[in-house]
């Protein structure tokens, strides 16, 4: 099953109300962003961290770094380093390379969210492409 149709599923199976946008291909959370009239701080991007052989996935404001010294002490791993795309590329066999929806629970992977994502009231992610978003309440 398409990551879109497994998310619409899951979204859908907890009553959460979202729309599904297209915009122009785009690669980076910032440039998204602007390709969805979104605030950066809206756009929720998906950084793999790698901790030995797990990976978590953290969930920042597109214009945001991870701080992997604040992750690792709320995730009790001293260990962490940015995942590069060969680490995990197998592991997200239907999202396009960097188009993940921040949804571990998808995947198997514990998330950590950047607090400052809770601030507004909708956030919009990718949605397993470089062509569409998710936009929703961030309580959804």
């Amino acid at each position: 099953m398409p990551i879109l149709a497994k998310l619409k599923e899951f979204l859908d199976a907890n009553g959460a109300a979202y729309e599904i946008r297209s915009h122009l291909q785009a690669f980076t959370a910032q440039e998204v962003a602007a390709a969805e009239h979104v605030p950066g701080r809206e756009m929720a991007k998906v950084v793999i961290v790698r901790a030995g052989q797990e990976f978590l996935m953290a969930v920042l404001p597109a214009p945001q770094r991870v701080d992997l010294g604040q992750l690792g002490a709320a995730a009790g791993k001293l260990d962490l380093h940015l995942a590069t795309e060969a680490e995990f590329a197998g592991l997200f066999p239907q999202c396009a390379a960097g188009a993940m929806p921040p949804f571990g629970n998808l995947y198997g992977f514990p998330v950590w969210v950047e607090e400052a994502l809770t601030r507004d009231k909708d956030i919009s992610f990718n949605a397993g492409t470089h062509e569409q978003t998710v936009r929703m309440a961030y309580a959804d």
